[in-house]
């Protein structure tokens, strides 16, 4: 009998903390370092691999992402080796897809390159903006020039390239949003991730938000708009939203990113790194130490997780709805009651059709494109009190 995870797939994610320079919006687990030992974390990302390959033998992986931090900072020869011993620990999907993040600023042809030969068949690329002033405003350390140089090379080496775009950035018009949009469409790409501009607590901005010197900021309706515009030209350029901030052609979709949407099981190896996997029946949640130092001298002591915590029943019931109603191909209600115990609310369900958020399309429940703009208010009246 398959076990639940099966329906969404099995992942490994790999995070390099490290990145050249901290920009002032990001809350990821970031960190800038004059010195990185690669030997040493070497060993210790292939000692994980070893490590979960024991706990989880013989599942057939789908996809391996190289998140960060700037995974392109790292030497090939590493990328490749983990690789390498990564297609020892599992059978590989024929599909397999390997997605390394890039920054502008941190590449060249021949590293591309070498990525490609090491197993990497995807790049995602983090270009932000295509104005120069709009990327120091974001604290980046490319250019223009740089980023589509970058590009370029991505596309002579990888047959799938994405980049991404933050949009509601300060004093930006839907106009100016309309025509940056317009023009990153013109390259020839597969794949957008577009974000809307967030501020978050702990970040620069966060701080400077709540000091009243962040301005310019788009008004709730103009962030709105922005929304609904990028909807509508991506449409009309044949990159569907296939999740709230994902646009591709059919069949170029993130299969990574897919798994955490669709609730399948991942492997989350690097400081401060996320997983969810499933051993005996049962669904746990991991998280590693986010200090980079603290999780390299915790894999050489044999102890690498912060915390292994059990999921009830109800709790994956919640992080399957959460998730997959941000793809279009929505959720399995079946799914919903089997992992919950009980069936969504039909009250709940039937308002949520009456008024044009959620709609029913065989035995998939999905946000509609309104619903999908206002999705946290939907998920909030779907889920049990």
């Amino acid at each position: 009998m398959a076990e639940d995870w099966q329906a969404g797939g099995f992942g490994l994610y790999i995070h390099w903390p490290f990145c050249q320079a901290k920009c002032p919006y990001c809350d990821f687990n970031s960190h800038v370092a004059r010195e990185i030992d690669q030997s040493r974390w070497l060993h210790a990302y292939l000692a994980e691999i070893d490590r979960y390959a024991e706990m989880l033998p013989g599942r057939v992986l789908n996809s391996v992402f190289f998140g960060g931090g700037t995974p392109s900072l790292m030497n090939p020869d590493v990328v490749a080796a983990i690789l390498d011993r990564v297609r020892h620990a599992w059978p590989a999907a024929n599909d397999l897809e390997v997605t390394l993040e890039a920054n502008p600023g941190s590449v060249e042809a021949g590293k591309f390159r070498a990525f490609a030969e090491g197993g990497v068949s995807r790049i995602s690329m983090g270009v932000q903006a295509l104005n120069d002033y709009d990327l120091k405003r974001l604290g980046r350390i490319h250019s223009v020039q740089e980023a589509k140089q970058a590009f370029d090379i991505a596309r002579k080496n990888f047959d799938r390239v994405s980049f991404d775009l933050i949009y509601a950035r300060q004093d930006q018009t839907l106009d100016a949003w309309r025509l940056e949009l317009q023009e990153a469409l013109s390259m020839a790409i597969d794949h957008l991730s577009l974000y809307q501009l967030t501020i978050e607590e702990g970040t620069a901005f966060g701080d400077r938000y709540a000091a009243g010197r962040l301005r310019g900021l788009p008004e709730d309706d103009t962030a709105a708009d922005m929304y609904h515009a990028t909807q509508d030209i991506c449409d009309a350029a044949g990159l569907y939203a296939y999740e709230v901030s994902n646009h591709a052609k059919p069949g170029s979709e993130s299969r990574h990113n897919m798994i955490y949407w669709r609730y399948g099981d991942y492997i989350g190896i690097g400081p401060g790194a996320h997983g969810r996997i499933t051993r005996n029946g049962e669904r746990f949640a991991t998280e590693a130490y986010s200090s980079p130092e603290r999780w390299l001298t915790s894999v050489e002591q044999g102890n690498a997780e912060k915390r292994t915590t059990a999921l009830r029943g109800q709790d994956q019931a919640t992080e399957y709805l959460l998730m997959g109603l941000r793809i279009n191909d929505g959720i399995d209600p079946e799914r919903f009651a089997a992992l919950s115990g009980a069936p969504l609310d039909v009250t709940a369900v039937a308002h949520l059709q009456e008024i044009g958020m959620i709609e029913a399309n065989g035995q998939r429940l999905r946000a509609t494109s309104r619903g999908r703009a206002v999705l946290n208010a939907v998920i909030r009246d779907l889920l049990p009190d």
